[in-house]
């Protein structure tokens, strides 16, 4: 008798939690780079092609919301988003940033983090200026973060340094990222995205240390409750993702999964 009431409490249990597991919620981040009319190089999507992708958001019935409110949903710190809901991103701070993406998302009122990394800034001829970043943030629609101070292939240079002079470069570069961030803008940076994607769990030890809170990569697959918040997962979004490709990556959101996962 008491084995069978422990089978019917197990069944209800199971019957509570059901919904929650059939209707887990992942979230596809995306990342873009770089904007041009025409893709002159790997990472740079044509103007025509982001606004067209953007077209398919919008008729499919998706919705892009902040960065910061997949995050908070995922720590549970914050409520459910809305249904179809995914995220975008830019990563370098490229000058067609603010020259093509910026008016673009402006006029549909999206919500894009940017992840910067500052020595480029003001600096590089490709790069934006503080004075652009200032009015990206200022728009209220750019969520301005750290993508490392110089960009750097950390696991390319721990091979070339000793133990001390790589932990010395890997902190330079996290710490001084955020402090120049926020001085120059003033607005809290606690978001890293790993330059190439590239991260093992020393580099999360750093960066835990140095202040930040969540990081991404380039894995290709959406975020869900779970993940290690130090090393979530975005779309690397080229030139090459066509149509198709782009509208199988919108229907994770909707809870379908990846062919082999």
């Amino acid at each position: 008798m008491k084995l069978r009431h422990c089978f019917l409490s197990l069944v209800c249990l199971l019957a509570m939690l059901l919904p929650f597991l059939v209707h887990a919620r992942q979230f596809p981040v995306l990342v873009y780079h770089r904007f041009a009319p025409q893709a002159v190089d790997s990472m740079t999507v044509r103007t025509a092609a982001f606004e067209a992708q953007l077209e398919q958001i919008e008729a499919g019935g998706y919705r892009v919301i902040p960065l910061r409110q997949v995050l908070d949903y995922l720590a549970g710190r914050a409520p459910e988003p809305p249904p179809r809901a995914l995220a975008i991103s830019a990563d370098d701070g490229h000058a067609s940033v603010y020259r093509v993406m910026y008016p673009i998302v402006q006029r549909r009122h999206l919500p894009i983090t940017l992840f910067i990394y500052p020595s480029a800034i003001s600096n590089a001829s490709y790069a934006m200026t503080w004075a652009q970043l200032a009015e990206l943030r200022d728009s209220g629609l750019f969520d301005i973060q750290s993508h490392t101070y110089w960009h750097p292939n950390f696991l390319r240079e721990r091979r070339q340094l000793s133990a001390d002079a790589y932990a010395h470069l890997v902190d330079d570069q996290l710490i001084r990222s955020r402090a120049v961030l926020r001085q120059r803008l003033g607005r809290p940076v606690d978001l890293l995205a790993w330059p190439f994607g590239l991260w093992d769990a020393e580099l999360e030890s750093h960066a835990a240390a140095a202040g930040y809170v969540a990081a991404f990569t380039l894995e290709h697959r959406p975020a869900r409750r779970g993940d290690d918040p130090m090393a979530l997962p975005r779309y690397l979004i080229t030139d090459a993702v066509d149509a198709k490709a782009f509208a199988a990556i919108l229907r994770l959101a909707d809870g379908e999964r990846e062919e082999g996962r």
